[in-house]
Order: C-alpha cells, then structure tokens, then sequence
C-alpha cells in the first residue's frame, strides 16, 4: 500500500473511503498493537501508523487518569470532578501531503481536559462516539461555545508551537481539514480514554464501526499495556524486597541479635558458627554487660534445637537451699512448702538450650549433680528417686575467673572441664569502639519505641563522645545512658551525661619526629593554637553554619553561644568571598 503520495490523498479525499481501505494494513497494526507490552510502545507504534495516513491531519490519543494539576490547571473552574479528568497521552500531526513537511509528534505533560466539558470530554463520559462533517464550511454555524471549544482545542499548547500564531481556522483551511471524529477508547464496558482524529475527508458512516473497532482494540491494549506494567513494576518491587530480604537473612545469619562489625565481634560469629551445629557445651566469658546472653541465643538459634526453647537461668538469683529444685525439680512433700509435683529446669527445657547465667554462683554442693546431667544426661527430682534422662544442651556463662575459683576451691576442676569444652570471650566494649555508633543507633530506634518518645537526632559529636568514654558496665550501660539522654532529649539531639572521671582522652596527633625526644605537654599557647586549628576545621566543614542541624555548634557538641564566645575570643570570622 503507497500510503505516502499525492495520488492516494487526492484518492481519499473525494470521500472514496471504504474503498480505499487497506484490510492488510490494519489486520497487521491491530496485531502489533495486541502485543505491545508497554504504554509508550504502544503510543508510539499508532503515531507512526498514523503519520502514514495522509488523510488524518491530526490524531490525539486521551486517556482517563487521576486529576494531578488540579491547583494550577486554567481548567479547573469547569472541571465537575477533580478526581479524574483526560490526560494527552499522545498525538501526531501529518502535513498536507506535497508541503515538504514531516509528520510531527507532540505531547504535553500538562494538557487536560476536564470530563464531560467540550467534545472530548463529553464522548469520555457518555461513551459515545461524536462526529463533526464539513468543518471548513459549518464551523461558523456552532455555536459560540461549542466552536470556541474545538479551535481552542486546535489552539493547545503542543499545536501552537507546530503552527506558530496561526488561528484554528487557519489551520484547517491550510492542512485542508473537513472532518473530526471522536471514539471512545474502551475496555470491557469502562471507558478508558477518547482517540480525536481531524481527518482530511467526510468520512462515510461506515467508518463509524471502524473507528470504533480499532478503539476497542486500542482499549485492549491499553489495558494489558497497564497490566504488563504492573506485573513489571510489582515484579521489580519483589526483586528489591527479595534482595533485601536476603541483605537481611545474610546478616542475620551472620551477626543476628549481634550488632556491630568490628573484628572483635566477627571472631565471635565465627566461633558460634562452628560450635551451634553441634551438641558440645559452650562457657560464654566476660564482663557484666557484654552480651553473653546474645552470645547464648545466637548458638540456640543456629543449633538442631532451634525449634525447641530456650531457658535461661539467673544462677546468681536463686536461693542457695533451692537450687537443686530449680534444676531438677521436686515431688510433693520433698520438703517443708512442696505442696505439689514441680518441674524443674532441665524437664521444662527437654529438647531445647539451658542457659546457665553466670554458673559460678552454683554452690559447690550441687556442682556435682550438675556434672552427673552433664555427663550422663541423668538426674532426679528432690524427694523422688526416679530416674529422668536430659535431652538438653547446656550453655553456661559468667563474669568470673573460674580458674582462679577452681584454684580457690570454690569451683569443682571437673565441671569447670566440662563447660569449658569451647570457650567463647565476649569482649569488652572498649575493645570495639568502631561498633558503638551502630550499636547507639540501634538502642536509639529500639529505646524510642519502647519508652514512647519521639525519636531524637544522634549527632556526630554525640557519637564521638560516646567513643570516648571508657564504659565499665559495657553494653548495658550504653543501652541506659541512650534511654536516659532519649527522655531528657524531647525528640532534640542527644546529649549524652557521661561522668568526666570515665571518659578516655583521645589520642594526641602523633608530634614531630624532631620533638619525639621532648617532654609529652603541650603550653598552654600550644593548647590554645590546637584548639584554634580544630575550630577552624569544624568551621569549614559546617561551611561557617553555626546552628541547626550538622551546623559547627552540633558537630562540636556544645550551645551556639559557647562557640560564638569562642569564635570572638579567637578572632574567627567567616571570610569574604573575593
């Protein structure tokens, strides 16, 4: 099919229409449009099939979207609805055949038509098609709104920059239009838009059916165009949170209750990942505070038993007379208050973890039944003399030296043996300092919610200041002293009340290799200078911002008035641009 010369246009436009009909030609778009997969492929594949109809001086394609530029639309005044309304979604403009002109594409992002306002906007919301004969000759004959209506159309914005300052009857005298024609674009009963095509013919009524075949075909399109871009978009949505899931499963995997990164706490995490999977028992050491309890639910987690429970218990709090009934039960009347049948620690943890805090305050009476479960995964009740196996893996921790108690004599060697089999050694928090910024972040989301407050800004100052305190509670003193500064904070930035007596000095820049041999002080203008030298570092980091958020006062941690005093008193001033 020539869809391109002279003869074909002079052809069509003596109403021979049906004639000229290409079946082939729409038989293939239709097909191509069915395929399509995207949106913009599909606009893009009808504007090019329409530049190749010399008949159609203009073709817009409306499609019915949410009303986004209600506030500035000039619009908005006739506007019945400003939910919805027609967007631009596409259109083609094609040059009188013989003009030398290329077919031209245009869009706007801002054009809309208000729903059930001009022609357009009223096939949008009856769903019927409209059809205008002989434009050149009966547009005086409309009335005044209704042409005002149509050349505005011809007056849109996209076609104002094609056709300069030209009138919308100019126009149609000059691109020979006659016709215009508007279909509903629809799909299964919804109206999803309007195609407006200006045509250089009148066309017959039988091109009514046709219009509204390839609008139907186009409302399928759209539809599954839509659908494909949904599936697309949900489909990437799920890769992003399926990457991100993982992100988190490898991290949990590896650090899990853990947080941090240091060196100090992945040779835990590796050592835990050598001891979960087996059944052998596990001595957790370290100071108050240091999260052995962690360390213990993390190698519950990743051991054979995960499914089962885990059971702590807090040696240190049990009465000395009660132990070996926390451990292993008692049966009624065992002794004076046993008025029933309990289970004691070891039945209720059948299949699981016990988690033996701090296992050196067990008195060294009982130490010996603790070994006998140990070994031979045997006990009794007090007061019962039957005989129950101990499916269960024992955990134990402590803060002491249990050699130095073995030594003393108030640990038996052979227990302490026993739970020593893999030790782990929980560091203190002075030796992973690089962990307290994402451990501070962590207890500032956790502590907000739990105490209700609003989340307060962790600075980098108060991040500093909270690495160079020294922490002799560990972990559990951070955790505190975050709680402490979130409620004093009133959702502001935190300011951390460290006790001074505790707080580690940085160190010193390393002095001049001239100055090793002299003494380590500093006069007190050397003092002064430092300080100069690391305001003004601060000053220009912060670009001269004194105040607000990441401004000098906040990087340096202290009022805006402390560091203007200071700034006057040095002689600091922000420098005059050239």
């Amino acid at each position: 099919m020539d869809t391109t010369s002279d003869n074909r246009f002079e052809a069509v436009s003596d109403n021979r229409f049906d004639s000229r009909f290409d079946f082939d030609f729409a038989g293939k778009l239709l097909l191509e449009v069915a395929q399509e997969r995207s949106l913009d492929g599909l606009m893009e594949k009808l504007m090019a099939a329409c530049a190749t109809l010399p008949e159609f001086a203009r073709v817009e394609i409306w499609l019915i979207e949410k009303g986004d530029i209600c506030l500035r639309c000039p619009q908005r005044e006739q506007c019945p609805d400003q939910t919805r309304c027609l967007h631009l979604i596409a259109g083609c403009e094609n040059p009188v055949p013989g003009s030398g002109r290329e077919p031209s594409r245009f869009y706007h992002s801002d054009e809309r038509i208000p729903l059930g306002v001009g022609i357009i906007g009223r096939v949008a919301t009856t769903g019927q098609q409209a059809e205008l004969q002989d434009l050149d000759k009966d547009l005086g004959e409309m009335s005044g709104a209704e042409s005002q209506r149509l050349l505005a159309r011809l007056k849109s914005p996209p076609l104002a920059r094609n056709l300069g300052e030209r009138s919308g009857m100019e126009w149609l005298r000059s691109e020979q239009t006659r016709g215009f024609a508007a279909t509903p674009i629809s799909f299964r009963g919804e109206v999803l838009g309007v195609s407006a095509i200006f045509t250089r013919i009148n066309a017959p009524k039988e091109g009514r059916v046709w219009r509204q075949i390839f609008a139907d075909h186009i409302g399928a399109a759209v539809a599954n165009a839509r659908a494909f871009e949904e599936i697309q978009r949900l489909k990437a949505q799920l890769e992003m949170q399926n990457a991100y899931l993982q992100e988190e499963v490898v991290e949990a995997k590896a650090f899990g209750e853990l947080v941090g990164q240091s060196a100090a706490l992945r040779h835990i995490v590796s050592q835990i990942d050598l001891v979960a999977p087996t059944e052998a028992s596990v001595l957790i050491l370290g100071e108050s505070g240091t999260g052995k309890e962690l360390v213990a639910r993390e190698i519950h987690q990743r051991s054979r038993r995960k499914e089962k429970s885990l059971v702590r218990v807090n040696c240190a709090s049990i009465p000395k007379d009660l132990f070996e009934s926390e451990f292993f039960g008692h049966a009624r009347g065992a002794f004076t208050g046993a008025i029933k049948d309990r289970a004691g620690r070891f039945e209720a943890t059948e299949g699981g973890t016990l988690f033996l805090d701090q296992i050196g305050e067990v008195p060294l009476d009982l130490q010996s039944k603790l070994l006998r479960v140990l070994q031979e995964k045997r006990y009794e009740r007090v007061g019962e003399d039957r005989t129950r196996l101990a499916d269960v893996r024992v955990l134990a921790a402590t803060n002491r030296d249990l050699k130095q108690e073995v030594a003393a004599g108030r640990f038996r060697e052979d227990l302490y043996y026993r739970l020593n089999v893999f030790p782990i050694q929980a560091p203190p928090l002075r030796e992973r300092m690089e962990d307290v910024p994402p451990l501070a972040k962590h207890f500032v989301e956790l502590s907000a919610k739990e105490l209700g407050c609003p989340k307060p800004r962790l600075t980098r100052a108060a991040i500093t200041k909270l690495q160079n305190y020294h922490w002799p509670g560990n972990i559990r003193e951070l955790r505190n002293a975050i709680e402490r500064a979130i409620i004093i904070s009133r959702g502001g930035a935190l300011d951390f009340d460290l006790p001074t007596s505790q707080v580690a000095l940085a160190p010193r820049p390393a002095a001049r290799e001239e100055s090793k041999s002299e003494a380590d002080f500093l006069t007190e203008a050397e003092l002064q200078q430092r300080e100069r030298e690391n305001l003004l570092v601060i000053l220009e980091k912060a670009n001269w911002k004194i105040m607000g958020r990441d401004g000098a006062a906040e990087l340096l941690g202290v009022k805006p008035t402390t560091l203007m005093t200071r700034m006057k008193k040095m002689g600091l001033k922000r420098p005059v641009p050239a």
